[in-house]
């Protein structure tokens, strides 16, 4: 009988095509999610790629009668945890919401399970606990830190798992540090989709090539990189969204903890990917230079070494193919 993966967060961007993923390799799925961020349709989509129905619970990371309930009626291996508050700007303006939702969820999700006799969860970390890196690639032993709001709460989660985790053998965690997830599904069914003004790089790119956006303001032209805009390192969400899969089928396999950068190793620079993104639309796309934002860096891309090692993990999708299956994404539902 397939393993059962609880999915929290499970309708979002990342967490819908890791579901995909996951189905494809033979695992049962569980989505737990409140929808502030995402799309109740997505759930149809879901079901049309995979040819299956797709078992969702409506329920917030905060509430652990509905995480009880959910354990309660599944037999549930795993936990991959995406449900959390995402965009830097905002955590600076609402502290205490991302640290309710970040943190607390957490530990709320973590109670939950153990009460359940559920010890293997795979965690959704983040670049951002590198704060201002001291090197280049980033290796998983460089120094930890933060600039915002956000990358607090992910450096908060990450501290309390490695606190647990030494507490008690039966507790195995994959702490998954996210670079850039860019692009979308093959099948244009699935994609990135901001309720609001995009905080990343590419879905405000997008909505410049659909013309809900006037022009890309580009925050610094005079970094130290090959064309002066700040260099990142962004890897394609289906590769992402593998990643997972290795990383949860190791805890099942092993029950050993790992911390991994789930990343190209390759930076791509804000001309690059506007470049990029020029060839998959078929269009110039209008940008101005604007002054360089507060706490950004030149350059940040990951040393993927680590991930290969331990999980045979690569990523093998570039920066074009980001940018296609993105303007597949968002012309199709523009047309729709």
């Amino acid at each position: 009988m397939a393993e059962k993966i609880l999915l929290t967060g499970g309708a979002g961007y990342i967490g819908s095509h890791t579901y995909c993923e996951l189905v494809a390799a033979g695992y049962e799925v569980v989505i737990f999610d409140n929808f502030s961020n995402s799309r109740p349709d997505v759930l149809e989509r879901l079901e049309v790629i995979t040819g299956a129905p797709v078992t969702c619970y409506t329920g917030d990371v905060l509430d652990r009668a509905a995480l009880d309930r959910v354990f309660s009626e599944n037999e549930i291996a795993a936990v991959i945890h995406f449900a959390a508050l995402k965009a830097v700007g905002e955590s600076a303006e609402k502290p205490l919401e991302y640290i309710q939702t970040n943190v607390s969820g957490l530990i709320t999700m973590l109670d939950a399970m153990r009460a359940a006799d559920v010890w293997r969860l795979v965690f959704s970390s983040s670049a951002t606990v590198y704060g201002e890196a001291e090197m280049l690639p980033i290796p998983e032993d460089a120094p930890r830190g933060y600039t915002n709001t956000y990358g607090f709460t992910k450096l908060v989660c990450e501290q309390t798992l490695e606190q647990i985790a030494a507490s008690d053998p039966r507790w195995a965690f994959g702490t998954l540090r996210y670079f850039n997830p860019a692009g979308a599904h093959d099948t244009g069914l699935i994609g990135e989709d901001p309720n609001d003004i995009p905080n990343n790089l590419m879905p405000y790119i997008a909505k410049v090539a659909t013309g809900e956006l006037e022009k890309l303001s580009v925050f610094g032209n005079d970094y130290d990189t090959p064309d002066g805009t700040g260099v990142r390192d962004y890897i394609h969400v289906v590769d992402l969204a593998r990643g997972h899969v290795q990383s949860v089928r190791a805890l099942i396999e092993t029950g050993t903890s790992h911390t991994v950068n789930l990343g190209t190793g390759t930076g791509y620079s804000v001309l690059d990917m506007l470049h990029a993104y020029e060839r998959a639309c078929g269009h110039d796309l209008a940008y101005v230079i604007a002054p360089r934002r507060a706490g950004d860096v030149g350059s940040c891309y990951a040393d993927p070494a680590k991930a290969a090692q331990v999980l045979g993990f690569q990523a093998e999708r570039g920066l074009d193919d980001m940018c296609s299956t993105s303007w597949n994404w968002v012309s199709r539902r523009k047309n729709t």
